[in-house]
């Protein structure tokens, strides 16, 4: 199998599980006992979460640990917004479920929600942003890379608006750490969410930035584990698996960067000049170098991923989340897609472990595939395939 659905999961590095075996032996014990063995598990949380720091260029103490990228983003919004006074949140409208329902949640409980349209690149114009902030905001959240298409929005912007406007600001950067630099300090980002299995660290951990200052009411009550703020015994294998996947990503920024660049420049190149009909979409430059995102007239995404399927590579139409409720992409509708570009989507993810071998046999299998399925196509008069 070829695997390109790295955006909705990476292998787990050898370096990494190497990492997390001794936490499942000898190194067994609870981080809240006191005695050697509590000591130890409590030491691999600490330097764990130093190397998840020093990914983002923040101090451990400003990270708390959760089980992945949802439960970061809910604890960001309601964690926020039940502590203050203000009722007003900011979000864009290709954001993440796991960043809508909540922002619905939050409206069932009395607050506002605006949600920003975007460009047909599926960019937020931070204007807009300046606008919507009231006296009543608690918060703006826009993800960092659009995990459909992969465009990045103006972080960095958006933060001078927010800090100058005294509004926190909150970013699900899932899909962007580890792949691109990111400093929340230049950024002025106060709260950040991560996921291990995105960066080839184990599934159910991540974590939550909170710049130090801002106040999160916690939505696990318990034993006080995370300073209060996440109670319940720490998973720390897990969270010593995703430090190390932390680490690895710090070291290899530049290298996998550049293997991004080279492999996806490769795919998109050769897809628009060999297949008819193709388009690429999100940002033609302001994206994630490992997503790649395209629509084939005439052409069912869910077709295409099976037929894939069969011939050994791995592919998505989009989020890994909701594919199996088989509903319309709320990301490519917001860009002012139509139903039948939106049906022949396809995302093709590349890993730290993909090569060029690999992109060109997808190439040439995806070319068959998108030819057979266009012979029996409904579309095939109106396209002349």
């Amino acid at each position: 199998m070829i695997y390109l659905d790295n955006a909705a999961s990476t292998p787990v590095h050898s370096k990494v599980l190497e990492e997390m075996i001794p936490y499942f032996e000898e190194r067994f014990g609870n981080p809240s006992s006191i005695h050697k063995y509590g000591r130890q598990a409590s030491l691999a949380i600490q330097n764990a979460k130093k190397r998840i720091a020093s990914l983002i260029n923040a101090d451990y103490q400003e990270v708390l640990i959760t089980s992945g990228g949802t439960e970061s983003n809910n604890t960001a919004l309601l964690g926020v917004a039940r502590k203050k006074n203000a009722k007003h949140i900011i979000t864009s409208s290709i954001e993440h479920d796991a960043i809508l329902e909540p922002c619905k949640q939050l409206q069932r409980e009395g607050f506002e929600v605006t949600y920003l349209p975007v460009d047909r690149h599926g960019l937020v114009n931070p204007a807009d942003i300046e606008k919507e902030i009231s006296h009543d905001t608690c918060l703006v959240t826009i993800m960092f890379a659009n995990n459909e298409v992969g465009t990045i929005q103006p972080i960095e912007e958006i933060g001078k608006i927010t800090r100058e406007k005294n509004v926190l600001f909150h970013t699900d950067a899932v899909q962007a750490v580890g792949k691109i630099p990111i400093d929340v300090k230049n950024l002025k980002v106060d709260l950040l969410s991560m996921s291990s299995h995105k960066i080839n660290g184990p599934k159910g951990v991540g974590a939550l930035y909170i710049r130090k200052g801002v106040e999160v009411n916690p939505l696990l009550l318990g034993g006080g584990q995370e300073n209060g703020l996440r109670s319940g015994t720490e998973n720390v294998a897990s969270v010593a698996g995703f430090g190390k996947a932390c680490e690895l990503a710090e070291e290899n920024m530049g290298k996998n960067i550049e293997r991004f660049r080279k492999l996806g420049k490769q795919l998109i190149s050769r897809v628009l000049e060999e297949i008819p009909l193709s388009t690429l979409n999100g940002h033609p430059e302001k994206r994630t170098l490992n997503n790649v995102h395209f629509t084939f007239l005439g052409v069912k995404g869910e077709d295409l991923i099976i037929k894939l399927d069969e011939n050994g590579i791995a592919a998505s139409t989009g989020s890994a989340c909701s594919v199996r409720i088989q509903k319309e992409s709320h990301v490519l509708k917001a860009m002012g897609m139509s139903h039948e570009q939106i049906t022949g989507s396809l995302r093709l993810t590349i890993g730290i472990f993909n090569n060029e071998k690999e992109i060109d046999e997808t190439i040439n299998v995806l070319k068959k595939v998108v030819r057979e399925l266009r012979a029996i196509s409904p579309y095939k008069e109106k396209y002349r395939f």
